[in-house]
């Protein structure tokens, strides 16, 4: 799963710099499933007041998972929407992302949710190839 660059994108980053909005419309249109995820996570995050909230519910297909993995694993993408939604994304398993506010960044429940303790006690026989 990789992004969808037009070619002037492309040619703008030949060039140089690539404006964090031109990133963020990049992503958005390349990986809707993942862009839709975070963003309503962030909006449920927003309205809430919690310390943190997070998807448990897997991807409806291999192709959506692929988005998310991509989003996820790519250190670009994932600082560029950590800036854009003001949050930390914190990745367990194939799905189970979640948004920590930065403006009021609870290290605790953080530091919890990242611990091998999570990791562990989020594992299920229906995760194993996701």
């Amino acid at each position: 799963m990789s992004l969808t660059v037009s070619p002037a994108l492309l040619e703008q980053a030949q060039q140089g710099a690539v404006s964090q909005d031109d990133f963020l419309a990049c992503i958005k249109d390349s990986l809707p499933y993942a862009w839709n995820l975070i963003a309503g996570l962030a909006s449920k995050l927003n309205q809430s007041g919690a310390s943190f909230v997070d998807n448990q519910t897997p991807p409806p297909s291999e192709q959506a998972r692929g988005q998310l993995l991509r989003v996820l694993a790519s250190d670009s993408m994932r600082t560029t929407l950590e800036n854009h939604f003001g949050v930390k994304l914190a990745f367990q398993n194939c799905h189970r992302v979640a948004l920590f506010p930065k403006d009021q960044f609870d290290q605790k429940s953080y530091e919890e949710f990242i611990s091998p303790r999570s990791q562990l006690l989020n594992q299920s026989p229906e995760l194993v190839d996701c």
